[in-house]
């Protein structure tokens, strides 16, 4: 880079890039996460995003736009909920002994563990 001009026209080329690059791997992203677009609409938008994706980022982001808000906002708050629901099952323990072998008399009766693994869960509750 010979002057200020010619790195100020790569910077500002590459921050353009990056940005393009960021809107791209949203639309995939959010492409995929669309559980009600089918298999077909979902090959044709990235056919086009492949072959004209200036084009196609722009008609994405203003046809699907608000829809594609609304699925990262519904991402979000499941997120938030799945972590705040593991905080509560980690800060509130195993449960007391009574409650483990509750739980392990359920599955007994539904048939998902036997008789010996069920005394093994007692056992354990019970140390």
């Amino acid at each position: 880079m010979d002057s200020f001009w010619d790195f100020f026209w790569f910077t500002i080329s590459f921050f353009l890039l990056m940005a393009y690059l960021v809107v791209l791997f949203q639309i995939v992203g959010d492409l995929f996460r669309d559980h009600a677009t089918s298999g077909w609409k979902k090959a044709v938008w990235v056919f086009f995003l492949i072959v004209l994706p200036l084009l196609t980022a722009l008609i994405y982001l203003i046809a699907r736009g608000k829809g594609m808000t609304e699925r990262t906002i519904a991402s979000a708050q499941a997120a938030q909920a799945d972590a705040e629901s593991y905080i509560r099952t980690v800060s509130a323990g195993a449960g007391s002994p009574a409650d483990e072998i509750a739980r392990a008399k359920s599955l007994l009766d539904a048939g998902a563990i036997d008789q010996a693994e069920f005394d093994a869960l007692k056992a354990k509750a019970l140390s």
